[in-house]
């Protein structure tokens, strides 16, 4: 197969840069389950804004502080900055935040200063993305093709040229391309106990670490604070930050509340770890009443729901929490244009690192960040490397390289857990 643009992965990253390039370039994306079962689909709590100038500063801290100061500054600025145009083009495609009285609704998480996350009940990764995903299947430019995945990456005279795919029928065929778009998640599907799709496994920086394509900070991890907990095998469902922003409390085995609720993510899994070692106990318990029932019902819908499906009223009684791994700080090293470090390769989303984030993501930064470096991906893609497209001619494969997926799962992981072992103790 051969394209304009390739893109991998149909979260919001894929799908706004899709819709920020041009109408006249042909695009294909390919996404390795169906186009619903990304991570974007499930974030619950909402997108930050810079809501006006006088909170520029304050933002700017927020996320620098959660960071730990380890953060790119000129990366937190661009987020910053670009938030308003961000939000703009969402509501024109079609995404609806709450509002009062006509106006735009915010509210507060973790480690904000303020009210600045705009959202759309508890689903606002579904309201987003589904509305992209809409305009994205209305572009006759654009193809995209569910259940295939990335195996590798073509690579001539050192610049990407492609990928190799492998479709729900095992066949495995390469896909050229002028420039190749990695959005491809993080690697929640890697661990046993994830607020992530399964099938997320890390693939963008397997591929990287194969030919030499830079990493940056693969050891920052995110472990979420409050996710239900369940002896139940399989994704873990998260309880959103905005709960807690909301006036939810955290209660011991005693019934006593034992933290600041509103930490920073990684400071609050530590007090709750802490906790249940003190303890004794496999979770802590999320006291949602003091939101009031009227707010549990009409802002987290379907937290109410799933809490009722697995036999708990949060509006009469505390729910049961656990730590989980959550999101991927670190990721492929790009630029401010979201350019790795091979020519006409590009990362956006959770799989690449800009250094916004630093060690610690400030809560609901995540959909921003993703869609302001999609977008610039997509500009500087058409404004350099697409004017010179490159010679599309037959490609080899060796095809038995790719045919064993338990042993290349395998070997991935391995190669994956390594790199993080070894820049985490870099970091000590």
């Amino acid at each position: 197969m051969k394209t304009d643009i390739l893109i991998v992965g149909c979260g919001v990253a894929g799908l706004y840069a899709a819709l920020n390039l041009p109408q006249n370039r042909q695009i294909l994306m390919i996404t390795k389950s169906d186009a619903e079962s990304s991570d974007s689909f499930l974030a619950q709590g909402g997108i930050c804004v810079l809501k006006n100038d006088d909170d520029y500063d304050s933002f700017f801290e927020d996320t620098m502080k959660a960071g730990h100061y380890e953060n790119n500054r000129e990366s937190v600025d661009i987020m910053i900055r670009s938030s308003r145009d961000v939000i703009r083009d969402l509501i024109n495609y079609g995404v609806d935040f709450t509002k009062k009285d006509g106006e735009l609704r915010y509210t507060k998480e973790g480690a904000h200063s303020t009210n600045r996350i705009l959202y759309h009940e508890d689903i606002t990764g579904e309201e987003i993305t589904s509305k992209l995903l809409a305009r994205v299947r209305e572009r006759e430019n654009i193809t995209l093709l569910e259940y295939t995945s990335m195996e590798d990456l073509l690579v001539k005279n050192e610049e990407c040229v492609g990928i190799v795919a492998k479709d729900q029928n095992h066949h495995i065929f390469p896909i050229q391309a002028s420039c190749t778009l990695l959005a491809c998640g993080g690697i929640g599907g890697l661990y046993e106990h994830s607020t992530n799709f399964p099938h997320l496994t890390g693939d963008g920086l397997a591929v990287c670490l194969k030919h030499q394509v830079e990493l940056l900070h693969p050891d920052y991890i995110q472990i979420h604070p409050t996710t239900f907990y369940s002896s139940k095998p399989g994704r873990q469902f998260l309880i959103s930050e905005s709960v807690r922003g909301e006036g939810a409390h955290l209660y011991n085995k005693a019934g006593e509340r034992f933290t600041n609720e509103l930490l920073p993510r990684d400071l609050l899994t530590k007090e709750i770890l802490k906790q249940m070692e003190k303890d004794q106990t496999d979770y802590v318990m999320l006291d949602m009443r003091p939101i009031g029932e009227e707010t549990i019902r009409e802002h987290f819908p379907h937290i109410y729901q799933h809490c009722l499906e697995e036999g708990f009223d949060p509006t009469k009684e505390p729910i049961p929490i656990v730590p989980a791994q959550h999101y991927f700080m670190g990721g492929i090293k790009v630029d401010r244009y979201s350019k790795t470090s091979m020519n006409r390769l590009y990362a956006a989303g959770e799989t690449s690192c800009n250094g916004v984030h630093g060690a610690n993501r400030l809560a609901s930064n995540s959909l921003l960040e993703s869609l302001v470096f999609a977008k610039r991906a997509a500009l500087h893609m058409e404004e350099h490397e697409l004017k010179y497209p490159v010679e599309q001619e037959t490609i080899s494969i060796d095809f038995s390289l790719y045919e064993d997926e338990k042993k290349l799962h395998d070997e991935n992981k391995k190669m994956i857990f390594s790199e993080i072992e070894r820049t985490r103790k870099e970091h000590e």
